[in-house]
């Protein structure tokens, strides 16, 4: 590649020269007078040189690496980091809010509590029985099954007299341990039982309790 661009050099520099040459004797020839022969015979004698440029040579190819030998991928080539940039946080406004209004929903108060049921009026005279309490139950009143089992006990119980001195209601305040003599018992006393009624400050006739007790013996 070097000697032909240098060759090609050369010829274009002759080339230039010759020309300039012939310029020369013909503008010496038309200042001197010389005849029109005088030049034609000097053009003829000019030699003037066609140069040809010359292709240049094919680039050679670089042989191919033998079979054995790996062929070696191309290099990665790593693009250049992404340089971020921090991007500044937005300020942050503080917008002073008066606080909220708070409006409190009236409740209504609860309303009163009933008034207290007036006390019980007070006897001025207790209910009192009529007759022995002992005659309220008799031995042919025992239950026959607790008789054959020989069972006995005492039965505590409350009567409720009415103002007319009648048994409205018994309860059992203290078992005798078999229920077949606390039914007995508050079975039979409100048939049996009779008292005078409670007298209340007033004078008049009033409701009263009788708490009492009896025991259940075996007949002899």
């Amino acid at each position: 590649m070097a000697y032909a661009d240098h060759s090609q050099g050369s010829s274009r520099t002759v080339s230039i020269i010759i020309v300039a040459l012939v310029h020369a004797v013909l503008g010496y020839a038309f200042v001197s007078g010389l005849g029109m022969k005088y030049v034609k015979k000097a053009a003829e004698q000019l030699n003037v040189v066609d140069v040809k440029e010359e292709p240049p040579p094919p680039d050679e190819e670089p042989p191919p690496p033998p079979p054995d030998q790996p062929i070696e991928p191309p290099p990665v080539v790593a693009p250049p980091p992404i340089v971020q940039t921090p991007t500044p946080a937005p300020p942050i406004q503080t917008v002073k809010t008066p606080p909220p209004v708070f409006n409190p929903v009236p409740v209504a108060a609860p309303p009163p509590p009933p008034p207290a049921p007036p006390a019980p009026p007070v006897a001025a005279s207790r209910a009192a029985p009529r007759g022995s309490p002992g005659s309220w139950l008799t031995d042919a009143d025992y239950p026959s099954r607790a008789q054959r089992e020989e069972r006995s006990g005492t039965a505590g119980f409350r009567l409720e007299i009415g103002a007319d001195g009648r048994v409205t209601n018994c309860t059992i305040t203290s078992s005798t341990g078999h229920p077949d003599l606390d039914e007995a018992t508050c079975r039979l006393l409100p048939r049996r039982a009779r008292f005078k009624p409670a007298v209340g400050g007033d004078g008049q006739p009033m409701a009263d309790t009788y708490n009492g007790r009896i025991t259940w013996r075996l007949p002899e």
